[in-house]
């Protein structure tokens, strides 16, 4: 078995701003962090070139978590502020990302599913795996998903 790993750290500039309005602390109001990821992939024999993945290929998942996260306001779609939001992101004051849950468990979770659909598209996902994908706020909180 051989893994690999790919972070783009918070100097990649994935400014977002969140709230999660189900807490009952100062979470529930607007705050925002530069996000980072990491993911670590796997395979049973690496490719043509000794590489478990071509780190060089995943420009396709930088731009998918730049479209996701960089410079948004990320909402949950239950959120009861959400035409709020939305009336922000009308007057272009905001630019809004729509998800079932904020968090940085949720976050990892969508960062986990680009990483498949990036595997998939380059061919890759019947030899290579995404094990896990990393969510961070700062050095002190993360969260992982594991699929």
């Amino acid at each position: 078995m051989y893994r690999s790993t790919k972070t783009y750290g918070p100097d990649l500039g994935l400014s977002a701003t969140f709230r999660q309005w189900r807490a009952n602390s100062h979470c529930n109001q607007l705050h925002g962090y530069a996000l980072g990821f990491k993911f670590i992939f796997e395979a049973d024999e690496l490719d043509e070139r000794n590489w478990v993945v071509d780190f060089g290929s995943l420009k396709p998942l930088k731009e998918k978590l730049e479209k996701a996260f960089d410079h948004k306001t990320i909402v949950a779609s239950d959120d009861p502020k959400l035409g709020a939001f939305q009336a922000l992101e009308g007057m272009g004051l905001a630019s809004l990302t729509i998800m079932d849950g904020v968090g940085c468990e949720l976050f990892a979770k969508k960062a986990y599913q680009f990483a498949e659909q990036v595997l998939k598209d380059l061919g890759l996902s019947d030899r290579c795996r995404v094990v896990s994908a990393e969510c961070f706020e700062h050095g002190a909180n993360s969260a992982v998903y594991v699929g």
